[in-house]
């Protein structure tokens, strides 16, 4: 596959800045406090139970900050909706709001007594705030968050050392992050593992931040804006149909497994009126249907844009042929003739 990160260095100089957000955003994600996992609200209180741990308010506030701070510094030199548009800041407020809902709303409380709502909140990580993230291309705006000497200094190191450039290179390669993308899905739900983070708020932070770090690497290869060939193309819709054979596969087995897998929840589930199986199985199905309709729906997206790339290069390919070979009726007529000089050729 072609690298676009090489091919575009404009791109890559922001992923210093990018990669502390990104660092802020896996940090407030670990710092969600998981004690709440030890410390079960009453199902009564459960919806009126908020997260205020200050860590994660800041660490959201700060993000916003830093991305508006940019893209109003942007906006003042190159005029509104130039260089960020409008969608994408749209974009980018909206992943941050995905992630309030995921950690400070009480939906955060409900997923340390339920593994469905568990599991809608690791939905909420992994399918909607990472991709909105990514749409919203923060590269350009965090590097007019920072001072002029700033910019600088990062655009020269990240020239000079080498070192940065191949590890990105070798991090968003298809492969790698399909390779990351599973380890994280498979070993987290294993019974060990998942127990584990239920019962260990380490163990609960690391979780959360390889589930939100390989989803951005994921949609990262997905959606990037930059030009992409046709090899670019193909890997994507591989990362996505294996992704999605990966995790229909994990969510039918939760879904018709025969006995319950997590022995945190066999009591938990209990006060909310479900048996534990019977949770299971809602968390089989919200990651079987929900998530293979999302990777199936950015799968045909895809599948239309490559066509359209497609169709756009043929057409440019066409005006190149026409305008080399003269007038649009000289063309015509040589391509007859050509056709009519064939073997077994004629004209109609």
């Amino acid at each position: 596959m072609a690298s676009l990160r090489h091919r575009h260095p404009s791109l890559a100089l922001g992923l210093i800045p990018a990669g502390a957000t990104l660092a802020l955003l896996v940090s407030l994600v670990a710092t969600a406090p998981v004690s709440a996992h030890d410390d079960l609200p009453a199902t009564q209180d459960a919806w009126g139970t908020w997260n205020w741990q200050p860590a994660v308010l800041l660490g959201l506030m700060l993000a916003g900050w830093l991305y508006g701070r940019g893209t109003a510094a942007l906006w003042r030199r190159a005029g509104a909706g130039r260089g960020v548009r409008f969608g994408q800041a749209a974009a980018f407020a909206s992943g941050l709001t995905a992630l309030f809902v995921a950690l400070v709303s009480p939906l955060d409380a409900l997923a340390s007594a339920l593994f469905s709502a568990h599991m809608v909140q690791h939905l909420l990580l992994i399918l909607v705030a990472a991709p909105l993230l990514v749409i919203s291309v923060p590269l350009v705006p965090l590097l007019w968050a920072l001072p002029l000497r700033c910019r600088r200094l990062l655009g020269g190191s990240w020239q000079r050392i080498g070192g940065l450039r191949t590890g990105w290179h070798v991090l968003t390669q298809p492969l790698v992050v399909g390779i990351l993308s599973a380890i994280a899905l498979w070993l987290w739900h294993a019974p060990s593992f998942y127990n584990a983070a239920l019962q260990n708020e380490g163990v609960h932070a690391a979780e959360h931040a390889s589930f939100l770090v390989t989803a951005l690497l994921f949609w990262w290869v997905v959606l990037h804006p930059g030009p992409r060939d046709r090899s670019d193309y193909g890997a994507a819709l591989l990362l996505i149909f294996a992704t999605m054979l990966q995790t229909g596969g994990l969510g039918a087995l939760l879904t018709f497994a025969r006995t319950p897998w997590y022995a945190a929840y066999t009591d938990r589930a209990l006060a909310w009126g479900l048996t534990p199986l019977e949770d299971q199985q809602l968390a089989g199905l919200i990651m079987w249907v929900p998530m293979g309709t999302v990777y199936l729906g950015f799968g045909l997206w895809l599948v239309a844009t490559w066509l359209r790339a497609q169709e756009a290069a043929s057409t440019r390919s066409e005006r190149r042929r026409l305008a080399a070979s003269g007038s649009p009726a000289e063309a015509v007529t040589g391509h007859l003739r050509a056709t009519s000089q064939a073997p077994g050729g004629g004209t109609p």
